[in-house]
């Protein structure tokens, strides 16, 4: 059945393509914390081991929005390694054990860089009048806000 809900397929596969980037994007920062939680070591180890841990919870609950969000548009979402690698805008980065602050460090810029992101494609949506993916957006920056924030606490 055709998707009718008041945007055109044209502005929807607009914004699904911002939303791609962003749902790979999303599930590569996810395996990067996951991996934090997995090698960080050091005398604060149990602290860190269980913000990392709490933080990849947080987003897998926003991939799966992401993802959703694309099949509310009409769009399939990516869902292989390949397709989030080649859509992202972080990098992938080799697992080794490290010290908190390094692995804070980089999740912060990765925090930081989809927030830029996000600011910068929020005007896709909302030239294409998807209000709904705008207040969307503006929930993510908010949730990356309050994790970079928390990130950068650890570093002062």
């Amino acid at each position: 059945m055709k998707l009718n809900i008041g945007i055109n397929e044209a502005h929807r596969t607009e914004v699904a393509s911002v939303l791609k980037v962003l749902l790979a994007s999303e599930f590569l920062l996810s395996l990067k914390t996951k991996g934090a939680h997995w090698n960080v070591v050091g005398i604060d180890f149990a602290d860190k081991h269980e913000l990392f841990e709490s933080q990849y919870k947080a987003l897998s609950v926003i991939i799966d929005e992401v993802a959703e969000r694309i099949r509310q548009l009409g769009f399939e979402s990516p869902a292989s390694m390949r397709e989030f690698l080649e859509l992202a805008i972080l990098k992938e980065t080799k697992g080794a054990l490290l010290k908190s602050t390094i692995f804070i460090e980089e999740l912060l810029n990765d925090h930081e860089e989809i927030i830029r992101f996000l600011r910068a494609n929020i005007t896709t949506a909302e030239e294409n009048k998807d209000d709904g993916t705008v207040d969307f957006i503006i929930a993510l920056i908010q949730q990356h806000e309050k994790t970079a924030w928390f990130l950068r606490s650890h570093l002062l």
